[in-house]
């Protein structure tokens, strides 16, 4: 299987060799980070259509986190276009953090579509260095497909534990690894090299909930769900919320 694996992996790489030489060459990251908000932005809105009844279903739990003053401070990880706006519950006072500044025209946009919130700033940062953002200042991080693609999931999640107060919650959606051993789970690994070029920085195989259940919180919820695009190869995904 390995070899089989090896062999497709460089028909993939041959098939698609200017971008790999590009990226080589220096030239694709700076023009994946100016094209990827537009391409998540259209995506994005698909992904709601499809997704509307479990998001509203997931983040109806943050009104539970409201205090006295009826606000919840929350940190949206990897912000990106603002897609999950529509589902938050009036009353959230949002910090966005994204490493791509292109992202900051889209959550402008986004913001000016849900008056019911509050927008406090977008932090220009990677989730594995959130020094920006103080010790047990929020009350909520959400975080959606993100995880794939940051550089070391276990970091991210060691500052999400970092930034939540003691009761706060991670709301969480990502896209994880098919089984091993399974034919799906070989073609991810086929796709993988190109994909994380294509999705800037994305990757196929990960297991998640395996970080997710060795971050140290005092709770988690998951379920599995189908991939929303059968024609991506982008894998299952899981959803649910974990507690410090």
């Amino acid at each position: 299987m390995d070899v089989l694996v090896q062999l497709l992996q460089l028909l993939m790489l041959l098939l698609t060799l200017p971008l790999h030489l590009m990226a080589l060459l220096g030239f694709w990251q700076p023009l994946c980070k100016s094209y990827f908000p537009y391409l998540m932005a259209a995506l994005a809105d698909k992904t709601n259509r499809k997704m509307e009844n479990k998001k509203r279903e997931l983040f109806s739990e943050i009104k539970g986190l409201m205090g006295t003053s009826g606000k919840v401070a929350l940190l949206e990880l990897g912000c990106g276009t603002g897609a999950n706006f529509q589902f938050y519950p009036a009353g959230c006072r949002i910090t966005c953090l994204d490493p791509n500044p292109h992202f900051e025209k889209f959550l402008k946009r986004s913001m000016a579509e849900n008056r019911h919130l509050q927008y406090e700033r977008f932090v220009v940062a990677p989730g594995e260095d959130m020094k920006q953002v103080a010790d047990g200042s929020m009350d909520v991080v959400v975080c959606t497909l993100v995880l794939c693609s940051v550089q070391s999931p276990k970091r991210v999640l060691q500052e999400v534990h970092r930034v939540l107060r003691p009761g706060g919650v991670l709301f969480f959606w990502e896209h994880v690894a098919y089984p091993r051993g399974s034919q799906a789970f070989m073609w991810q690994q086929v796709f993988e090299p190109t994909w994380k070029h294509i999705g800037d920085g994305c990757y196929l195989t990960r297991e998640t909930w395996k970080d997710l259940e060795n971050a140290q919180f005092s709770e988690i919820q998951m379920e599995r769900q189908p991939p929303p695009f059968k024609w991506l190869p982008v894998g299952p995904h899981i959803m649910g919320k974990a507690v410090k």
